[in-house]
C-alpha cells in the first residue's frame, strides 16, 4: 500500500495539532493556528498537506504559495516573518527498522513534492528545516540545492548551577554582579511585544538593515496560541523599558526567537546577559532541556552567544528553481529574513 498525499480536510485540521505534538521535528509554528497567522501576514496561500499509509498519518508538510505577477513561488516558512524553521514533520516512524523508515519517509516527501509541482506550479521553491530533520537525500534527488546553516543550543538538562558554571567568566560575572535593585525582569503581554519589536527595528535601521516583521504578527500568535508559548521578557531600569527578548516555548525547547539587541543605554547592568539568564532559569524550572539561541551565522553576534557554552546545531536551507529560471532566486533573497 503506497502513501497518499492530499490537502488536509476539515477533519484533519481538527486533529492537526495533535499530530504536530507527536512529531520529533515540530515546533510551535507548525500548529494550525500559527500556520494560518503566517499565511495572513505574508500574503500567502496556505496549503497544509498530509500523508497517510492506509489510515495511519505518516507526515505533515505545510507550504505557502506567493504569486508575484505571473510567477508562483512556494515557501515553508514564508519569508519576512523571521520564522526560523518549518518544513515537513514525520510521525509514527521511530519504531521502524532503517530500511522501512527510509522507504516510508522518502515516499511521503516524493508525494508532497509531486503535489506541489502539479498543483502549485512554482518557478522557485524554498524550504528551511530544523537540524533534527537530518535526512535530506530525497530533496537532493529532486534537484534541491541544500545549504547548511547553524544555530546554537544550550543544554539546560544539568540544572541551574551546572549551566551557569559552564558560561564564560565574564558572563558569570555579569549575571552574578548585576545590582538586583537596579532592574526588574518581567513577562509581559502585547504592549511589551510592541516595545521589543520597536527596539529591534530601530537597531536594524541604525545599521542600514531592513526589518519587516511586524508587532501585529507576534501579537496575533501571542493571542491565538496556548498561554505560555510566546513569552515577551522585558528588562526595565528604574521602571523604564531597556531591553527584551521574545521567547517561544514548545515541548522541551525554549527559543530566543527575537530581541536581545545591543543597546546604547549607560548602565552597570549587562542587560542581555541577565535577560538570557532569566529566560534560561525560568525554562529550567519548567523542565525544559534546550535553549535555542536561534542563529549562529553572524560572526559578530556569535561572539556574544558563544559565551553561554552552547553546542553548534545545524539547520538547512533548501532551494529549487525550474530549468532556466535560476535568476528567480533574487525573489527570495530580496524577501528573506536573516537568521
Amino acid at each position: 500500500m503506497s502513501i497518499e498525499v492530499t490537502r488536509a480536510t476539515e477533519s484533519d485540521i481538527e486533529q492537526w495539532d495533535q499530530y504536530v505534538e507527536q512529531s520529533p521535528h515540530a515546533n510551535l509554528f507548525h500548529q494550525y493556528e500559527a500556520l494560518e497567522i503566517q499565511a495572513a501576514h505574508s500574503g500567502a496561500e496556505l496549503h497544509p498537506l498530509i500523508g497517510r499509509k492506509g489510515n495511519e498519518v505518516v507526515g505533515l508538510f505545510s507550504v505557502f504559495k506567493i504569486t508575484k505577477g505571473p510567477i508562483a513561488t512556494v515557501f515553508s516558512p514564508p519569508p519576512e516573518l523571521r520564522v526560523a524553521y518549518l518544513g515537513p514533520v514525520l510521525l509514527n516512524m521511530d519504531h521502524m527498522k532503517q530500511r522501512k523508515r527510509e522507504r516510508r519517509h522518502h515516499e511521503f516527501i516524493d508525494g508532497c513534492l509531486e503535489w506541489v509541482r502539479d498543483e502549485l506550479h512554482p518557478r522557485y521553491t524554498h524550504f528551511r528545516l530544523d537540524g533534527s530533520y537530518d535526512d535530506l537525500r530525497v530533496f537532493s534527488w529532486s534537484d534541491y540545492s541544500i545549504t547548511p546553516l547553524y544555530t546554537y543550543h544550550v543544554d539546560l538538562s544539568e540544572g541551574e548551577d551546572e549551566v551557569l558554571m559552564s558560561f564564560s567568566s565574564d558572563a558569570r560575572s555579569n549575571i552574578r554582579n548585576a545590582p538586583e535593585e537596579a532592574y526588574t525582569i518581567e513577562e509581559g503581554g502585547t504592549r511589551e511585544i510592541e516595545l521589543i519589536i520597536e527596539q529591534i527595528a530601530a537597531r536594524y535601521e541604525s545599521q542600514g538593515v531592513a526589518y519587516r516583521a511586524s508587532p501585529e504578527f507576534v501579537k496575533d500568535l501571542y493571542t491565538a496560541l496556548p498561554d505560555g508559548q510566546i513569552r515577551p521578557y522585558t528588562l526595565c531600569l528604574d521602571g523604564d523599558f531597556a531591553g527584551g527578548i521574545l521567547v517561544t516555548d514548545y515541548k522541551d525547547t525554549v527559543s530566543r526567537w527575537q530581541g536581545g539587541v545591543r543597546t546604547d543605554i549607560d548602565t552597570d547592568v549587562s542587560i542581555n546577559d541577565v535577560l538570557d539568564w532569566r529566560v534560561m532559569s525560568d525554562a529550567i524550572e519548567r523542565g525544559r532541556t534546550t535553549y535555542d539561541l536561534v542563529g549562529a551565522n553572524n560572526r559578530r553576534i556569535n561572539r556574544y552567544k558563544a559565551k553561554f557554552n552552547p553546542t553548534l546545531h545545524p539547520f538547512y536551507s533548501l532551494e529549487r528553481d525550474v530549468a532556466g529560471m535560476r535568476t528567480l532566486a533574487h525573489l527570495y533573497k530580496s524577501l528573506r529574513q536573516k537568521v
